[in-house]
């Protein structure tokens, strides 16, 4: 492990993550890059250039994608992975993680998450503030789990699905890559087409 980090994305999704990152106190500087000219530091943490600056760093830092939307931070992580860098994991000091947990690297978990035992998250995930993952989950690469969503046990979560904020899953569960939930859904039935989902119970509407 490197004693630099370097946070790609200094907008709302990339403060939290430094904040976890700070209270894991494990890196002695954080740093943002990020490609807006208006990005302004946060708490300390310093914008020091632009994404394609990451290369200045690459041998001498890690490295953690903070961009909410999907396909966006996947594609920055698979050239991160290709290159070779070093790419960290954030898990904030409050979660909690039951025995058997596998964590990927790229992946953050955010204050108050819990993650029971023997699930699989993958690359690149988001699970948010708050959310509840029951034991032998299976989450696939580049899912953003919202706040406040709660997964039964052996919930599958496909590649690149976005679990929408309050929403809950049924146990046994499987979610097909690439799907919407929307804020306060209840699935209860396998989601076998990608697609946006909606509604108590859940239907797709897209």
């Amino acid at each position: 492990m490197s004693s630099k980090l370097i946070i790609i994305g200094a907008g709302g999704h990339g403060k939290v993550v430094a904040d976890i990152a700070l209270k894991m106190n494990r890196w002695e500087s954080v740093s943002f890059l990020d490609d807006n000219e208006m990005a302004k530091p946060f708490s300390g943490v310093e914008v020091v250039g632009e994404i394609k600056d990451s290369a200045k760093y690459k041998h001498e830092a890690d490295f953690f994608v903070a961009i909410g939307n999907n396909s966006r931070r996947a594609q920055i992580l698979e050239d991160l992975f290709r290159q070779e860098y070093s790419v960290a994991k954030l898990i904030h000091p409050s979660c909690i993680l039951g025995l058997d947990v596998t964590i990927e690297v790229g992946t953050v978990i955010m204050a108050g998450v819990v993650v029971n035992s023997s699930t699989r998250v993958g690359k690149g995930c988001i699970l948010n503030t708050h959310c509840n993952v029951d034991h032998d989950n299976i989450i696939e690469d580049y899912v953003h789990i919202s706040p406040g969503v709660n997964l039964a046990g052996t919930v599958f979560v496909g590649r690149s699905s976005w679990i929408g904020v309050g929403s809950s899953i049924s146990n046994g569960v499987k979610i097909n890559c690439d799907c919407i939930i929307g804020a306060g859904a209840v699935v209860i039935n396998d989601l076998i087409e990608s697609g946006t989902y909606v509604g108590v119970p859940a239907k797709k509407i897209g």
